[in-house]
């Protein structure tokens, strides 16, 4: 899939919204889709997508798409998927492939290191891909992992409703996990909703507005607490994170350069 995409990628005049679709002879239309993010019509070569859901959003569902597109031109890949996988299983499969060849339409692997020379695997990394490849935070934080040799983890952060196991309390807001993901190999992630201590370095990132790089630990949901060199870089209302598990690691310092 990735190949599928890079290929297609490589005949375009640019990474631009209307760019992206000028290698497929299909059209474009934007319309209220309710819950649905977009759609392929491979019998009228429409593509649709959700008028109402964030820019970002509506870019990379493009991306998954056209992805969608490549994958049914495909068909030695398409009959493999077909042998392999049915029903239900066949849906969510060919989806997470569609997802992956967005994101190396959308973010290459050129890129991805690029960023990761300048800036390491940081907070400020997963901000800066997000910004140039102009998609979503959670969207860059599953690229960036995936390309990050150091023992790292990822999370977005940002202020959400906490959960809550008594019925008689009453809501509250506080800042959570929104998203997150490990580099290869590291067997961990943080919950969605898992809150975030007021007295860690993400929350005072946050709180100050300012960068922060210091050691800390990974604040699992069960209270278990990993150690870790934290790197928060606050953006807007939320907190762009890497968890460089152990003390910081060698490995971490050669991929940022040091």
């Amino acid at each position: 899939m990735r190949e599928l995409a890079a290929s297609y990628a490589s005949g375009l005049p640019g990474l631009d919204t209307h760019s992206l679709l000028a290698g497929l002879d299909a059209t474009l239309r934007f319309l209220p889709m309710g819950d649905r993010d977009g759609a392929y019509d491979p019998e009228h070569r429409v593509v649709l997508i959700n008028s109402r859901v964030r820019p970002e959003r509506q870019r990379f569902t493009l991306a998954h798409e056209i992805s969608h597109a490549l994958l049914l031109g495909d068909d030695d890949l398409l009959s493999d998927l077909h042998d392999a996988y049915e029903g239900e299983r066949l849906e969510q499969v060919i989806e997470t492939l569609c997802n992956v060849g967005a994101a190396a339409l959308l973010m290459p692997g050129a890129l991805i290191d690029e960023v990761l020379a300048r800036h390491g695997p940081s907070g400020q990394a997963l901000a800066e891909l997000a910004r140039r490849a102009d998609v979503s935070a959670s969207s860059a934080l599953y690229a960036l992992a995936e390309r990050t040799t150091a023992p790292v983890l990822y999370a977005v952060c940002a202020v959400s409703r906490l959960d809550t196991e008594d019925e008689d309390a009453p809501p509250g807001k506080g800042l959570t996990v929104r998203a997150s993901s490990g580099a290869p190999g590291v067997k961990y992630s943080l919950r969605p909703g898992t809150p975030i201590p007021e007295d860690h370095p993400v929350a005072v990132a946050l709180a100050t507005r300012l960068p922060l790089a210091q050691e800390s630990y990974v604040p699992f949901r069960s209270g278990r607490r990993m150690p870790a060199y934290v790197d928060a870089f606050p953006e807007r209302q939320r907190v762009l994170v890497s968890f460089a598990l152990g003390q910081r690691s060698e490995r971490a310092g050669e991929e940022a350069g040091e």
